[in-house]
């Protein structure tokens, strides 16, 4: 099922040609419009004409959060204030946010880009999307409520919280989609067991997720816990918001909305572009954005690209699912660690509740990597020794998967937090004891 089956299905060559013409004009309104372009590429002595060729785009320079930061609240935008109809901004967790603005014509595609997507999930007109990802400066509910209205469905904009109620709703609304974040969802799927609700009975047909790291593991999970398939959502603030990326029903890697966002896959310590299929930082330069269009932004998310075709039909690039970032990345006792392959080591072993937080120490000047994992009732209740030995076969399963040892700590079930965003699933502690 298509929404736009001409640009979804365009012939590699016709993309090219309209990506190219897309990337010369981008170039040309920052170089004109955005003081911190034209410094840029006069200093990298690149011009909007030098650019000739998609590959010619190696030449512009990298955009950085850095940038975005420096450039607060404003100074990153290509058109009159007055153009902007709509602000966003990133979290602020590490310094001034970075802000995101909009044009009448950006918010038309950013609905585009989701409409798609969310066609692929299987809403139509017809359908109630039940949408849990956050509103206010968050970009994630905003861009999945443009997309349904744009396709004709009705909107739950329910927003994060209110668990119970959300069951309630899922069930006397008759709730065809629901959207979260995989964590969030996890947590819905237990507060819907407490209540007695009976998954069959529900009207749901896909769920669409995104916004945080997961394993296919987890993915199976939810849908075992629905009973519906279950499709990734792609996005960041600084570029448009969710929809950059979403699943087919092939449910292998994302498309990527290529004729709104090129992509590169770079080196993120030599800054050198990676041939298609290898595994590097992901790269995005807005080629149809008005009010703030980014030329090459690192996104700092770990991923390669895929140009084989798809037995969708769409001809828009892919992109494996994210299974890092660097600056996610976790170095420990010299090792490179990302949270998702612990993931994916504890969704091997039966018992446990998907729901874990990696606790990383330093005494001694030593690092030390704990990993609490929350035990099924059942299992809880077993005898010490057979505790110890899911223990040390977890702690083996997690050495095998990232190479060095950990100590795991079982904890009762539902002791862990719990969490109605993005899951804190990593607390490093090593900074405060330097």
């Amino acid at each position: 099922m298509f929404w736009n089956e001409k640009e979804e299905c365009m012939p590699p060559a016709e993309k090219e040609k309209l990506q190219l013409e897309r990337l010369q004009e981008v170039v040309k309104k920052v170089y004109e419009n955005v003081p911190f372009y034209r410094k840029r590429l006069d200093d990298a002595g690149v011009k909007p004409e030098d650019i000739k060729t998609l590959k010619d785009i190696e030449k512009l320079p990298l955009t950085t959060k850095d940038d975005l930061r420096a450039a607060y609240p404003y100074g990153m935008f290509a058109v009159s204030p007055k153009k902007i109809v709509e602000l966003h901004t990133s979290s602020g967790t590490t310094g001034k946010p970075t802000v995101s603005g909009y044009t009448k014509n950006d918010i038309e595609i950013w609905s585009e880009i989701m409409a798609r997507g969310l066609t692929i999930f299987g809403l139509s007109e017809d359908d109630i999307l039940q949408n849990t990802h956050g509103y206010g400066l968050f970009t994630g509910g905003f861009g999945v409520h443009y997309g349904a209205q744009k396709i004709g469905a009705t909107v739950i904009p329910i927003s994060t919280g209110q668990s119970k109620r959300q069951i309630e709703i899922l069930q006397d609304f008759g709730t065809n989609v629901l959207i979260f974040t995989p964590s969030y969802g996890l947590y819905l799927s237990e507060i819907a067991q407490e209540e007695g609700v009976d998954m069959d009975n529900l009207k749901l047909k896909s769920i669409g997720f995104g916004s945080e790291m997961w394993t296919n593991g987890m993915r199976k999970e939810i849908e075992k816990r629905f009973g519906v398939p279950a499709f990734n959502i792609y996005g960041l603030t600084e570029i448009m918001g969710p929809g950059i990326a979403l699943e087919c029903e092939e449910q292998d890697g994302l498309h990527i909305m290529d004729d709104h966002f090129y992509p590169e896959i770079i080196d993120s310590e030599t800054l050198q572009t990676l041939p298609k299929d290898e595994k590097g930082e992901l790269v995005l330069t807005n080629l149809t954005r008005e009010g703030m269009p980014l030329l090459r932004f690192r996104t700092k998310d770990v991923t390669a690209l895929r140009k084989t075709e798809c037995p969708c039909g769409r001809t828009l690039v892919k992109m494996d699912r994210i299974t890092g970032r660097t600056d996610d990345m976790l170095k420990v006792k010299g090792v490179a660690v990302f949270p998702s392959q612990i993931e994916k080591a504890l969704l091997k072993i039966d018992g446990l509740e998907p729901h874990y937080q990696i606790i990383v120490t330093r005494p001694q000047h030593l690092d030390e990597l704990e990993v609490q994992v929350e035990a099924s009732p059942s299992l809880f209740s077993d005898e010490v020794k057979e505790l110890v030995g899911i223990k040390k076969k977890i702690e083996d399963q997690i050495q095998n998967e990232i190479g060095i040892r950990v100590n795991v700590t079982l904890v009762e079930p539902k002791t862990l937090p719990r969490s109605e965003g993005k899951a804190v699933r990593v607390i490093d502690k090593r900074k405060f004891d330097d």
